[in-house]
């Protein structure tokens, strides 16, 4: 199993100026879908590194905090070489909007994955704080996890505990990163949580992969607390309509209670 999802390369020359950088994608990043392109978590933790870098150490923004995150997948992600830019696309020392692109390397002109993210500055409400949903505790997995046991690739790399629920109930999955997301760079507990929670679909699905393909085109989370650790619950439920779209929400809990939401957008078509 590899040890992170990418490797950070060095500058070819070709970055424009808002580029951020350069990396090889490992076999970690695999799809369970298809092997040949990338699961939707490895990009958007990766693209969130370069918002939160960004922010970091762009003037008057380091105190901001991402809130919300919107992934959309604009193409099918090669397991290769990518190239990574950000940018600030809504200034604000209040509320910033930033946004990062990945494009294949061998294509730097067609973006395959972008992130866009709402940046907003804290402030002190401990005395008005309110969690609509009581905390999750895990419990011991059921035996059999998921119905991609066996794919290599990406569901290698996480941990992957699955809750017993009644029937009828959303599912409950707790996750946890395995791998480091770039070499052996520091993580952040907003890019842990991004590691893993595109995950949702798979977590709250309805059918059987071996007879549907229901691939996301989207992952948007919103947070009104920053996650801390690096284990993660999604309760999960996806909804399927009459004409091959579907829909899938989750709550996400760390170890200390409700962080937020995510929601995905589904195409679902018979194999």
């Amino acid at each position: 199993m590899t040890d992170c999802y990418y490797r950070r390369l060095p500058a070819d020359g070709q970055e424009p100026p808002a580029s951020w950088g350069l990396f090889e994608s490992t076999d970690g990043t695999r799809s369970n879908w298809d092997p040949d392109i990338q699961h939707g978590s490895p990009p958007l933790a990766l693209l969130t590194k370069a918002i939160e870098e960004l922010a970091s150490a762009t003037a008057g923004h380091p105190t901001l905090r991402i809130a919300r995150l919107g992934l959309d997948i604009l193409g099918a992600i090669p397991v290769a070489p990518v190239r990574v830019r950000a940018w600030v696309s809504r200034p604000g020392s209040r509320i910033c909007m930033m946004t990062a692109e990945m494009s294949a390397a061998s294509r730097p002109d067609r973006a395959v994955a972008r992130v866009t993210a709402w940046l907003m500055a804290p402030s002190d409400t401990h005395d008005v704080t309110v969690d609509r949903y009581p905390p999750l505790v895990e419990g011991e997995p059921d035996p059999v996890q998921h119905d991609w046991v066996g794919a290599p690739g990406y569901l290698q790399t996480v941990s992957w505990r699955r809750q017993t629920a009644a029937d009828g109930d959303a599912a409950v999955v707790w996750l946890s990163p395995l791998v480091a997301l770039v070499d052996d760079e520091p993580t952040t507990p907003i890019q842990r949580l991004a590691m893993v929670v595109d995950c949702a679909n798979g977590a709250g699905a309805t059918l059987d992969p071996g007879r549907f393909l229901f691939m996301n085109t989207d992952t948007v989370v919103h947070l009104h607390r920053v996650p801390t650790g690096s284990d993660f619950a999604l309760r999960a439920r996806a909804s399927i309509g009459p004409d091959g779209i579907g829909e899938t929400s989750a709550e996400i809990f760390d170890r200390q209670g409700f962080i937020g939401t995510s929601a995905q957008a589904l195409l679902v078509q018979r194999r």
